[in-house]
Formats: structure tokens, C-alpha cells, sequence
């Protein structure tokens, strides 16, 4: 069994997305189609433009999402599709990806609700005031009594478990710069603050859900044709209403991706591909299970191993 999985921030580049364009008719037209959505050359930021501009998050997001979609839609003109797949998942924006690549959602749909999540995330807290923090070598129930101990009245939270010993805290800046020394005092073999704009996946968050609650409401969501693994619950859902409720959840929710990967492996999942920027994913995949074997796929040169390995 595979399961198809899709990177979230942090993996954006300038220039990625660019050969599968050229190569394939069907990966032009997903960026084509998110341009239009837009209303906005976002395909000409992502390949020729200023890395710090495409790192906005209002921008990140639905860029990250194209590349991802297109190649899919590069996968698809090798004869391979998500049908091939007995699970797809997202880390954090990458759910939208997972759900796009599902048929759950239309790729125009799919950028419109990233540019309202990435500009309501942004304005949720203003700049400076919010914070997150890698802490490696210590396991979430170490790290969550981190976060307890260096609240303080303000919030800090375990907001991403990515792999056995890499948890991300967020919360308020004062808050966070506490959790790493505090960190560091029990143990871990590094704690550090990340470079990002807001403080996502906290309760900091609720103003964006709350914006998000609206934006899809306005969204026809189907039900997709391969199981989506969840981030806030850390299993397969289908239904669209669930699916709808989960998306509001994962605002503020915590990233439940190292319990995501172990589902899918018990579930029989032997092989997973990641699809779209970067390779952060596929190094947490093999953190969380010797079992799983994980690509990066990414290029028009990937994209045809896999489409040859899968199909025989």
C-alpha cells in the first residue's frame, strides 16, 4: 500500500515547479488556473520573483499547493493517480494540497481558501507579538509539560509533533523564548526559535479560524476519492462535513503529523511519496517508522521513476 503525502511551509523555493511546467501541458495549467484565482501572477513570483516576498505566508500557501497540484497533474500524464494511493495527507497547508489532490476541492478553490487562510493568519496577531520554537530530542509529553511550565498566563502549546524528536511550540513570544531554555534545562538537544511570522496552530490562531469558518462556508467540498488523513484527529476522514469542521479545527489545533504517519503504517501503508517542494517530509517519515520507505517527488525526472516504479 502508498499513501501520497504534500509538504507544507518552509519547503517553498524560488524556481520550483518551473521544469514540470515546461514539461507537461497539465502542470502549466494548474498554475495558470491559481493565477486566475487570484487574480494575481503568483506563478511568475514563485519562479523568477523574491524569496521573501514568496515566504508571506498569504503567498507561501497557495503557491505551495500549486506546485504540489501540478505534480499531480505531471503524476496523471504518466498514467498515475491519486486512485493509486490508499491515503493521502497534508501537513498543515498541505491538507488543502491532499484534499485538492483528492477531488475534494477544485485547485481555484483550493488557492482562494489559502490566500484567506495565509492573510487571516497573519492578521490574527500582529507581527512581533507571537512566536514558535523547534525543540529536538525531547518527545511531545516531555515537551508539553515544557509548554505548561513556560505559559506563565500567556499561551504556549505543542503545535506540531512532526517526528519522535522534533515538537514545535507556539504561543506568545515571551512564552516561547521560555520554552526554550526550558527545553534546553531538561535536556533537549536543541531548541530553537523559527524564523515565521505568526504563531500558527495555537490557540492564538482562533481569530483565523474564525475567518476560516466563513470562507468555507462558501465552498462546495466533495467527498474525496482516497481517505484524507486528518492532521487534528490523526486518522482517515471521507466526510465532507467532517472534513469541513476539521479544516476550522486545524486553525488552532495541533499537528498530529508523527500519529498521522503511525496510522497510516498500521493501516498497511508500506510506501509513501511525497508530492510537491522539498524533502522536509520524507525526513520525518523515516524518523517515525523504519518500515516506511519515502521519495520526494518533485521534478519531471521523479516524477517518471515513480510513474514507472508504480505502475509495475
Amino acid at each position: 500500500m502508498r499513501a501520497f503525502v504534500f509538504p507544507g511551509q518552509g519547503a517553498q523555493t524560488i524556481g520550483m515547479g518551473k521544469a514540470l511546467a515546461d514539461a507537461y501541458p497539465a502542470a502549466k495549467a494548474v498554475f495558470d488556473e491559481v493565477d486566475d484565482a487570484l487574480g494575481q501572477d503568483l506563478s511568475g513570483l514563485i519562479w523568477g520573483g523574491d524569496i521573501e516576498e514568496l515566504t508571506l505566508t498569504a503567498n507561501a500557501q497557495p503557491a505551495l499547493m500549486a506546485t504540489s497540484m501540478a505534480v499531480m497533474r505531471a503524476l496523471e500524464a504518466e498514467g498515475v493517480s491519486v486512485a493509486d494511493a490508499s491515503f493521502v495527507a497534508g501537513h498543515s497547508l498541505g491538507e488543502y494540497s491532499a484534499l485538492a489532490a483528492a477531488g475534494a476541492l477544485s485547485v481555484a478553490d483550493a488557492a482562494r481558501l489559502l490566500r484567506a487562510r495565509g492573510t487571516a493568519m497573519q492578521q490574527a496577531v500582529p507581527v512581533g507579538i507571537g512566536a514558535m520554537a523547534a525543540v529536538l530530542g525531547l518527545d511531545l509529553d516531555a515537551v508539553k509539560d515544557v509548554a505548561r511550565e513556560a505559559a506563565q498566563g500567556d499561551v504556549c502549546e505543542a503545535a506540531n509533533d512532526n517526528d519522535p524528536a522534533q515538537v514545535v511550540v507556539s504561543g506568545h513570544k515571551a512564552a516561547v523564548e521560555r520554552a526554550v531554555d526550558i527545553a534546553k534545562a531538561k535536556g533537549a538537544k536543541r531548541a530553537l526559535l523559527l524564523p515565521v511570522s505568526a504563531p500558527f496552530h495555537c490557540s492564538l490562531m482562533q481569530p483565523a479560524a474564525d475567518a476560516m469558518a466563513q470562507a468555507l462556508s462558501d465552498v462546495t467540498l466533495n467527498a474525496p476519492k482516497t481517505p484524507v488523513v486528518a492532521n487534528v484527529v490523526a486518522e482517515a476522514v471521507t466526510d465532507p462535513v467532517q472534513i469541513r469542521t476539521l479544516l476550522v479545527q486545524q486553525v488552532t489545533g495541533a499537528v498530529r503529523w508523527r500519529e498521522s504517519v503511525m496510522y497510516m503504517a498500521a493501516q498497511g501503508v508500506t510506501d509513501v511519496y511525497e508530492i510537491g517542494a522539498g524533502k522536509a517530509l520524507s525526513g520525518m517519515i523515516k524518523r517515525i517508522s523504519r518500515d516506511l520507505t519515502a521519495k520526494a517527488v518533485s521534478g519531471p525526472e521523479e516524477v517518471v521513476a515513480v510513474a514507472d516504479s508504480i505502475k509495475n
